[in-house]
């Protein structure tokens, strides 16, 4: 696997190889950054892995939801994902402190991580309706964050999540 931080400063993609398994790959060009497997088909427990880590993430609650973000085999959240039921989007609450937003489009085709002062730190713009994929971009501001590998691995993970959501919805109104 190539290094997170090295690849980081250039064009990224996230591919699901196989159509009917939830297993993610982020790619600089053919070469493999990072991972991101859901442990079942229907369940929101998932695990992210670069060279350097393993992280999970998990959607909890059932009215009122969150996501939170571990590292793998620990306990301790090093963050708390909030969805914004009115308006797309919600807050990443880090341990420590700090408070990212995310933002998405109408279509969720565009979601977007931002610091409190609203610069972007990366974006991801959606293609694809039965393969999930990605175009990621991230800012020169951003590659000197540490929580950097993790907060790409989990920014997928909301993607996912999302289109999950929408398709489970059109399903149920059908």
């Amino acid at each position: 696997m190539t290094l997170f931080h090295d690849a980081a400063r250039r064009p990224l993609r996230w591919v699901q190889p196989r159509m009917l398994e939830r297993a993610f790959e982020l790619r600089e060009h053919d070469a493999v950054v990072a991972t991101l497997a859901f442990r079942s088909a229907f369940g929101s427990l998932a695990t992210c892995r670069t060279a350097d880590a393993g992280w999970t993430f998990k959607r909890v609650g059932f009215w009122k939801t969150r996501a939170t973000v571990r590292v793998e085999g620990q306990h301790d959240d090093l963050a708390v994902f909030e969805p914004n039921t009115w308006n797309a989007g919600g807050t990443l609450s880090l341990s420590g402190g700090r408070v990212l937003k995310v933002t998405t489009n109408v279509w969720q085709s565009k979601i977007e991580f931002l610091r409190g002062d609203d610069d972007v730190l990366f974006r991801y713009d959606t293609e694809g309706f039965v393969r999930h994929e990605a175009a990621l971009t991230v800012a020169h501001a951003a590659l000197a964050m540490t929580e950097l590998p993790w907060l790409i691995g989990f920014g997928w993970y909301l993607v996912v999540s999302m289109h999950d959501d929408a398709s489970a919805a059109v399903v149920i109104m059908s």
